[in-house]
């Protein structure tokens, strides 16, 4: 399918009724002493959903988005949506920025002008970028798959279709978090040929280490990984579990209700940033309410949750990843790797601990995190 130009154009009826859904909600009790601790707390959503239906505007945020160059393209039977930016400098390298969930595209919005045009922000033009953005499958303004089997393999399979037979690059450089990082490790494992080098933000949950029953052969580092992975997965992963094995039932619910929607992800976008419990620290108001309509108003919080399905029932190994690495991690991420662990199994040549920052690292700390990208990149630019 040729590449078309896209502009975010969402209807009057899919916002009129969400007004009428924020003006007919049935709100459900709070014990009286409780904060965050059982979840999502409902005076913080209720002063967020009032400032939703009374103030909030999606025209100024889709003009603002829109001012994107967006396109798609069908790969593999999925119209994918990405932005595609050119860089402004002598000799731009493509880089491919890969999200995750609860986020979307609009998680690297901040930092597309800082690598595009470094020059304009303090830097050098010798660092651009050419920068695309794909929406996964099934995520804001890419299609819903219609089959199972669409997992972190899969995408990366596409992305080496996006970025060569579509966009043309011979070769290019590939970043990304969460479910973007598990994409761009397969990228690497599979087509390593077509890599400068990859930049990664955390490695996932490292499975194979809390399942490990030989605690001698582990380091203290990887006993106390596995230790608090453990205790991470009993207290803030029931929304994997769910998602992973009953994402259609829980679709039903989050597809009609713009709050249920709404205290489902606020509840991450608290407890994975650096925010000290205090959302207003980090993000606008604006700014999370753009990150929920992308899931509302696509209807896409089902396709979603699917994704965790496919990577928990259908993802092949991942080997150790010979090409080059860069790891930048936040202090307030989610399970941060074990230096050995990562060391063993992925070649990482650049190790950054930041000074600050969470799971939404380029929407929480852009300057940092762009300067990291150009720093990782710059010695294969003589290279290409």
């Amino acid at each position: 399918m040729t590449i078309e130009r896209f502009q975010i154009q969402v209807s009057d009826e899919i916002l009129d009724d969400l007004q009428y859904r924020l003006h007919h909600i049935r709100w459900p009790d709070q014990l009286g002493n409780a904060d965050w601790e059982r979840g999502t707390e409902l005076n913080y959503l209720k002063s967020l959903v009032s400032y939703w239906r009374d103030h909030y505007d999606w025209r100024a945020q889709e003009a603002k988005l829109n001012r994107f160059s967006q396109f798609r393209c069908k790969i593999d039977g999925i119209d994918v949506h990405f932005v595609h930016e050119r860089g402004k400098g002598p000799n731009p390298l493509p880089l491919i920025l890969t999200h995750g969930w609860p986020d979307s595209y609009l998680r690297y919005q901040k930092i597309i002008p800082l690598l595009t045009d470094p020059a304009s922000h303090g830097g050098n033009p010798e660092d651009a970028f050419d920068v695309i953005v794909p929406s996964l499958p099934g995520f804001g303004f890419s299609s819903r798959p219609k089959h199972p089997g669409v997992n972190n393999f899969r995408v990366a399979e596409m992305w080496v279709k996006l970025m060569t037979e579509e966009l043309g690059y011979r070769k290019f450089a590939a970043a990304g978090g969460d479910i973007g990082s598990g994409v761009t490790r397969y990228l690497a494992a599979n087509h390593p040929e077509r890599l400068y080098g990859i930049h990664l933000t955390d490695i996932g949950i490292i499975r194979d280490l809390i399942a490990s029953s030989d605690q001698a052969k582990l380091s203290e580092e990887e006993r106390q990984y596995k230790n608090n992975a453990s205790a991470w997965m009993a207290q803030e992963g029931g929304y994997m579990s769910i998602q992973s094995t009953r994402p259609q039932t829980l679709a039903y619910g989050l597809s009609d209700s713009p709050v249920g929607l709404a205290g489902w992800m606020m509840e991450k976008f608290r407890s994975w940033s650096d925010c000290n419990g205090d959302l207003a620290q980090k993000f606008s108001e604006d700014e999370l309410l753009t990150h929920i309509m992308m899931y509302w108003v696509t209807n896409t919080i089902g396709s979603t949750a699917h994704m965790y399905y496919d990577n928990a029932h259908s993802l092949p190994p991942i080997g150790y990843i010979e090409v080059p690495t860069g790891l930048a991690l936040f202090p307030a991420d989610i399970l941060l790797p074990p230096k050995e662990w990562a060391m063993r199994n992925l070649n990482v040549t650049r190790w950054t601990s930041m000074p600050r920052g969470g799971h939404f690292t380029a929407m929480e700390e852009p300057e940092l995190f762009a300067g990291d990208i150009r720093a990782f990149f710059r010695p294969f630019r003589t290279r290409s």
